[in-house]
């Protein structure tokens, strides 16, 4: 079973499409290679065609993530290939992150910053086109490509993709080749045996800083946090924090969107969803508890989500926002320390910082405030 991310099946259907169009046989199997790596990976591609006279050509794969859960899978990916001449020196970058001889075209179904609408792509996802499209590039030309994903849209709707200013489609943002399964004790495994090679080397200052998800690794990046201390938790946050107490960190940020990491502020401490959610019930008793007035809890109360409870406040009483979020970020650091302490006698300084659906750093516990300033960032 070849169970991968979205980008791989994207970048395996574009050079299925640039193998079709420089005259290659079609391959139902396309060869991989992974960057800043020796090792390649071999993944189906369904179809492939010449369009347009030999002008264009089209490639088709089938995203196969292994997960039954999983958004993406059997998703149907399009990539559309033509070259064009030009005079110009390959390799400069441009301002959408790729050089200027690949030409990307964020098509149907592929999600779209709403602030900017730029592609939402990860560096990796771009570097392993770039990897695998390069050296197919015929001398003075370039390359247009443009992904569709033609269930995008509609499958973008039952993500939180809108919460994290993603519109019309899905993210193209794995961080790896190999799909991780955020709920899984291997998953649990292999982020201690990371959080353990970090705490071990010498250069180690006993920072760190837990994102949830390919979202919060990719703002975490972004805001400029420090990449060799980021570790992507999945769900499983409470025993990482047991362990990130025992390899002696000193300071911990949990970093992440504020409908992920609410769950903390209420006591829960794996956070997928199909274990518990309890996020509206969470938000209604921090609510209470900030004395906001009855109306307003009983708004929270009937929100179909954190975020629309957020944006509902937003537009009636912006004062009760501030009281509920700069509580519930105070929370999660309280929770998170009484829940080491339960296993263990720990100093360790944990602090919170969210996100909001802008991809700003908009609230932060007392400790995160702290922890944020130290690193040159700004609260919104």
């Amino acid at each position: 079973m070849n169970d991968y991310t979205l980008p791989v099946w994207v970048v395996a259907a574009a050079k299925s499409a640039t193998n079709i169009l420089i005259g290659n046989k079609f391959k139902d199997i396309e060869i991989i290679d992974l960057p800043n790596q020796k090792e390649s990976i071999r993944v189906p591609v369904f179809s492939a065609a010449l369009l347009d006279n030999g002008e264009r050509s089209l490639a088709v794969s089938h995203c196969q993530s292994g997960l039954p859960l999983d958004i993406t899978r059997g998703l149907e990916i399009w990539a559309y290939i033509q070259f064009n001449k030009v005079s110009f020196q390959s390799g400069k970058i441009v301002e959408n992150g790729f050089p200027n001889w690949l030409d990307f075209h964020a098509g149907y179904g592929v999600g779209k910053f709403e602030s900017t609408g730029q592609p939402c792509i990860s560096k990796f996802a771009r570097d392993l086109l770039c990897t695998n499209l390069y050296p197919l590039l015929p001398k003075g030309s370039s390359i247009k490509l443009e992904i569709v994903l033609p269930e995008g849209k509609d499958r973008a709707l039952k993500t939180s993709n809108e919460a994290f200013g993603v519109v019309d489609g899905l993210s193209l943002i794995g961080t790896q080749a190999e799909v991780q399964i955020s709920a899984s004790p291997d998953q649990l495994k292999n982020c201690k045996e990371i959080l353990q090679r970090i705490c071990s080397q010498s250069t180690f200052d006993g920072c760190l800083t837990f994102v949830i998800g390919e979202n919060g690794m990719d703002l975490a990046l972004k805001f400029g946090l420090p990449a060799n201390q980021i570790i992507k938790t999945g769900n499983w946050l409470g025993p990482l924090l047991v362990s990130a107490a025992e390899n002696g960190v000193k300071k911990l940020l949990l970093f992440g969107y504020h409908g992920k990491l609410v769950k903390l502020s209420g006591g829960i401490f794996h956070t997928h969803h199909h274990l518990a959610d309890g996020r509206i019930e969470i938000l209604t008793s921090l609510a209470v508890r900030e004395g906001i007035s009855f109306d307003l809890i009983q708004l929270i109360s009937k929100s179909t989500s954190v975020e629309n409870a957020l944006l509902t406040l937003e537009a009636l009483n912006s004062e009760a926002v501030s009281l509920i979020w700069g509580r519930m970020a105070n929370e999660i650091e309280i929770k998170s320390r009484s829940y080491v302490n339960r296993y263990l006698s720990s100093s360790m300084n944990i602090g919170s910082a969210l996100f909001d659906r802008q991809r700003q750093i908009r609230w932060a516990g007392f400790d995160g405030v702290k922890q944020i300033n130290s690193l040159g960032l700004i609260l919104k």
